[in-house]
């Protein structure tokens, strides 16, 4: 009962304040549909990159139409309400990582596993597998939304206030922020830190404060939302490569006639090719950011000793969820295929 009044509570503040943003454009006789999507990422991110590439693609080829709003930096709410507006259909769309997306279909628990794709070619190429993608993809139709692509989000590694992290030993009595996912509370506790789940929003200000000793993110975390300012060693043990979601409220999707659902289906591909050819970008001027200015440590421990604590959720989950267990070894064979990055 508490969930279900929270969850009111978030749609009717959520609606009020999109009514707010959008009430100019109502009253100025603009007849268009305003389709609004929401993300977390701040706007020099790929992320944001890649969505106002597909507003204007929208816009050019439907803009009689649709007008295509984003909106950054969880001004719609944290990454759980957004997905929670976009079932309802408060908003059309939203980015979520796949941890999140957990919570809503198990089916999305086989992407948060630990030491999951080889390499970044091996990642790459499974999430572009429709065999392999489709069937998580479409798992939460039944609950009012469903995935329409991903968005490389790089590889998930251990960043600290004070602490290198050099091996697995060097993350016991830790309080390590982690993704609001089961699998990532039990990954973390399984490698000896402390579990601490927190929305993205709230972390900055939990390691200035010391609430938390650390997180766990890819390396723009350091630069664009500034948690570089306050941890200075990032370790790169290299424990998950978790795609980002961009999903879609599934009644506005069907009610998209077949012409227009192409041009959208266009978009989404847009927004999947421009996001990854921004993050090769921006990754790399993070990392320089972060060591020249920030004074950022980088660490290079051995990945075996963390890989051989968290090889046991592995057989876990496949006994748990058999559905997935086809999926699970096709991304096997792509770990063959590609067993280092060439990239």
């Amino acid at each position: 009962m508490k969930q279900c009044r929270r969850v009111l509570a978030v749609f009717a503040s959520m609606t009020i304040a999109v009514t707010a943003l959008s009430g100019c454009g109502a009253g100025s006789g603009d007849k268009r549909q305003i389709i609004r999507i929401g993300h977390n990422q701040a706007t020099d991110h790929p992320t944001n990159i890649a969505l106002t590439a597909f507003e204007e693609y929208i816009e050019e080829r439907l803009g009689d139409k649709y007008n295509v709003e984003v909106y950054p930096s969880e001004l719609l709410g944290s990454q759980t309400d957004m997905v929670q507006l976009t079932q309802t259909g408060a908003i059309d769309f939203c980015v979520a990582s796949n941890s999140i997306l957990e919570t809503f279909s198990e089916n999305y628990t086989l992407f948060n596993l630990p030491y999951l794709f080889a390499s970044s070619q091996a990642y790459h190429q499974s999430m572009d597998d429709p065999e392999i993608v489709g069937p998580i993809f479409e798992s939460t139709k039944k609950a009012g939304f469903q995935a329409v692509t991903w968005i490389d989000a790089g590889t998930r590694n251990f960043y600290t206030v004070s602490t290198p992290i050099e091996s697995p030993a060097d993350l016991k009595g830790l309080k390590i922020r982690v993704q609001q996912s089961p699998t990532n509370v039990e990954m973390m506790n399984l490698l000896g830190g402390s579990a601490t789940p927190m929305g993205f929003g709230d972390v900055y200000t939990a390691l200035q404060s010391k609430v938390i000793d650390g997180a766990e993110n890819n390396e723009m975390a350091l630069t664009s939302n500034g948690h570089g300012d306050v941890c200075k060693y990032y370790s790169y043990d290299m424990h998950q490569m978790i795609p980002d979601i961009l999903i879609g409220n599934c009644a506005f999707l069907d009610e998209l006639p077949e012409d227009e659902r192409e041009i959208f289906e266009e978009g989404f591909q847009l927004v999947n090719s421009v996001e990854r050819e921004e993050w090769v970008k921006s990754v790399e001027a993070a990392r320089e950011k972060a060591e020249n200015e920030q004074g950022v440590t980088f660490l290079y421990p051995d990945t075996k000793p963390f890989q051989e604590i968290c090889e046991s959720m592995h057989a876990k989950m496949i006994e748990k969820y058999t559905d997935l267990e086809p999926i699970y070894h096709k991304i096997q064979e792509y770990n063959t295929q590609y067993p280092t990055d060439a990239e």
